[in-house]
């Protein structure tokens, strides 16, 4: 893990971006506003915000009550739903 400071950070941020996107964790502190974590993102990464994701969760889960929803049970329905995705 690297530690360095906003100033730090400034004065080289080719550098250090380059350091998280080849996989070193670089954790830049500042005095004022507390410690971040450098890292790129994937995508795996979700740039939804919290109540994004509860109204996806809440609308899902109204599908289901109303019938939308797929009943998986053996391997074979689980399969066969998958090779339509």
């Amino acid at each position: 893990m690297l530690v360095i400071s906003s100033r730090e950070f400034r004065a080289n941020q080719s550098k250090y971006l380059g350091l998280a996107a080849s996989g070193e964790n670089v954790v830049l502190k500042s005095r004022t506003h507390g410690s971040f974590q450098l890292k790129p993102i994937t995508e795996d990464d979700t740039l939804m915000s919290k109540s994004e994701m509860l109204n996806k969760i809440e609308s899902a889960r109204k599908n289901i009550l109303d019938g939308k929803g797929i009943h998986v049970s053996t391997r074979e329905t689980l399969m066969d739903f998958l090779d339509t995705l």
